[in-house]
């Protein structure tokens, strides 16, 4: 049992959020509106009547490269945010590992700009 006490406040807060989450769908079709009109049940595209069927129109793939590129480069910021508040303690090692990562992660950047994934002009 004693193993499990560092666990017990995570495991708690993820029951008491999921728990929330239901009680807050639950409630909310519950006391929510229920007349459907056949305008309410078309599909909504921007406040606008869609011009075409989903299966004719098709996304521009650069949606999902920006999209891709975000991600990743969001998630290496998040490994950074760690790093920063122990880096006194890390020392320089620490610091010329995260400048070579950093390096790469510029690299990459500037790989992607020289294809021109986020030129949105063509």
């Amino acid at each position: 049992m004693n193993e499990l006490n560092p666990y017990l406040g995570i495991l708690l807060l993820s029951v008491a959020a999921g728990g929330f989450l239901l009680f807050m769908v639950l409630l909310a079709s519950w006391l929510g509106p229920k007349n459907p009109t056949k305008t309410k049940q078309m599909p909504w595209e921007c406040g606008a009547i869609p011009v075409a069927s989903v299966r004719e129109h098709r996304f521009n793939i650069r949606f999902y490269l920006v999209a891709m590129l975000f991600i990743l480069f969001d998630i290496e910021v998040i490994f950074m945010y760690p790093w920063a508040v122990v880096l006194e303690d890390l020392g320089t090692f620490a610091l010329w590992q995260m400048l070579s990562f950093m390096a790469v992660l510029v690299v990459g950047f500037v790989y992607v700009w020289q294809k021109g994934v986020l030129n949105w002009n063509d």
